[in-house]
């Protein structure tokens, strides 16, 4: 008969390098707020909107209500007729509201945070949902 020690050393090789090839499945908090800064650091680098031209447009909407429109360069890159994140096509009820949202999408945008979400956490923080 032959050696059967070779098969279980390869075997054994084998799942250690399968092993050490995967990422550590536990991670300190020191480690993983140093992994979002170099993240954040990398995302800010490759940014190409920290300097864009970008501007507001506040837009009338249904009913007597108001949304915005954001442009890069003069085009349009968001257009919002209503309010994000509910249901309906209502738009703000003042043009401020309309403002300050649209503003808070730029500082995404400007953070190079895409796409530039709103939640309805954000609108409560803003006070535009009353």
């Amino acid at each position: 008969m032959g050696n059967n020690k070779t098969p279980i050393f390869l075997t054994v090789l084998f799942v250690l390098f399968i092993m050490g090839g995967l990422p550590p499945t536990s991670i300190s908090a020191d480690e993983a707020v140093g992994r979002k800064e170099i993240k954040k650091e990398v995302q800010r680098q490759n940014n190409p909107y920290t300097n864009a031209k970008i501007s507001i447009k506040i837009i009338p909407s249904v009913r007597k209500t108001f949304g915005y429109d954001i442009l890069l360069y003069d085009r349009p890159l968001v257009h919002q007729p209503n309010i994000p994140g509910l249901p309906g096509n209502d738009g703000f009820k003042t043009r401020e509201q309309a403002k300050k949202v649209a503003g808070f999408v730029v500082r995404k945008i400007r953070n190079n945070e895409m796409p530039p979400t709103v939640t309805i956490e954000d609108l409560n923080k803003m006070a535009v949902l009353k």
